[in-house]
């Protein structure tokens, strides 16, 4: 049985729903038109929400079980 846990921090989720935002926006975007400067403010916020990832170390978020056996 699984030990660990993959949910990841509070701090975590917060850059990946901004990641999510900036990607949801650039796909309306691209929908009503194309609009370029909507889909190009989607793609800032994405870098925005990279920029938070970052910060946040949200890599070490990652949790290795134990091999199963």
């Amino acid at each position: 049985m699984s030990s660990g846990s993959h949910a990841g921090r509070p701090k975590s989720w917060v850059a990946v729903t901004i990641i999510f935002i900036g990607f949801a926006l650039g796909g309306v975007a691209l929908v009503l038109g194309p609009n370029w400067p909507m889909f190009w403010g989607g793609s800032a916020v994405i870098l925005i929400g990279c920029a938070v990832a970052w910060a946040v170390d949200i890599m070490t978020d990652v949790i290795v079980d134990d091999p199963r056996q």
